[in-house]
């Protein structure tokens, strides 16, 4: 039985919300393993420390869901806490040289054990080019990292290797395996995967036609674009409004149904 620890990594804000999860698993034989590392703060390091303290246990495995900030850059400090803890992740050279830990590369169809737990390596890119889950085959369950959030969407940061195409793929793959609890990187845990799966790809269908139709009325700029369907959004979290719709944007050139001509996006005739 896979019964993960809920471990807040202390980080509320803007684009993490109430701040990132992380989760502890820790095996019969007192091994442990925390996916994703939250970002060094010291209480988040504090109830680490206890969980394993009253558990007898010992980390011996972090594993990263992707190397944004929010989910990779505690690392090093979990590492100095506990050395004798391996670090695993895909790789993403140029990101992944920013924090200070000694990554042991991961890859699609791995198999991590935890003590007599398995966690499959599932490559789901899309929000960043190294985004993995880790699949719990036995329960079906799914640690998604930045793959889904309840209640809420996720950016697709184009400027930083997000690809609109991919994500989807991503999420129809998850959906296929009918998983029956996510334990994502921000927000509550998602005990009807199949709805919120199946509400993501609506949802950004609607998105996609909502720039078609913003193209169609002549708006030609991301920024344009971005006013047009993200009215009333708060300040802050229009940029991240603007790579969702450069990432859109994308993916509707990818499919040649659209031209950019040096930042002019028009259909194509």
């Amino acid at each position: 039985m896979l019964s993960p620890i809920l471990l807040d990594a202390h980080n509320p804000g803007p684009m993490t919300g109430h701040g990132n999860n992380t989760y502890l698993i820790v095996a019969p034989t007192g091994a442990a393993a925390l996916i994703d590392a939250g970002v060094g703060d010291a209480r988040h390091l504090a109830d680490l420390g206890r969980e394993l303290n009253v558990r007898g246990a010992r980390l011996t495995h972090v594993l990263v869901t992707h190397g944004h900030g929010d989910h990779a850059s505690g690392a090093a400090a979990i590492g100095a806490a506990h050395p004798s803890a391996k670090f695993l992740k895909l790789p993403w050279p140029g990101q992944d040289e920013r924090y200070n830990v000694d990554w042991q590369p991961t890859e699609e169809g791995d198999r991590i054990d935890l003590g007599g737990e398995a966690l499959a390596v599932m490559h789901s890119p899309g929000h960043s080019p190294d985004h993995v889950t880790f699949w719990h085959e036995s329960s079906r369950t799914a640690f998604t990292g930045d793959l889904v959030v309840a209640g809420s969407s996720v950016m697709i940061h184009w400027s930083r290797g997000g690809d609109l195409s991919a994500y989807l793929m991503s999420i129809q793959r998850l959906l296929d395996l009918s998983p029956q609890i996510l334990f994502p990187g921000h927000g509550p845990k998602v005990e009807d995967p199949a709805a919120l799966l199946t509400a993501y790809l609506e949802h950004r269908r609607m998105r996609e036609r909502q720039v078609i139709e913003s193209l169609t009325a002549g708006r030609e700029t991301v920024e344009a674009i971005a006013q047009s369907i993200y009215d009333g959004l708060e300040p802050a979290l229009m940029p991240a409004a603007r790579e969702n719709v450069r990432a859109h944007l994308e993916k509707l050139k990818a499919e040649h149904l659209i031209t950019d001509e040096s930042g002019k996006w028009r259909i194509r005739g």
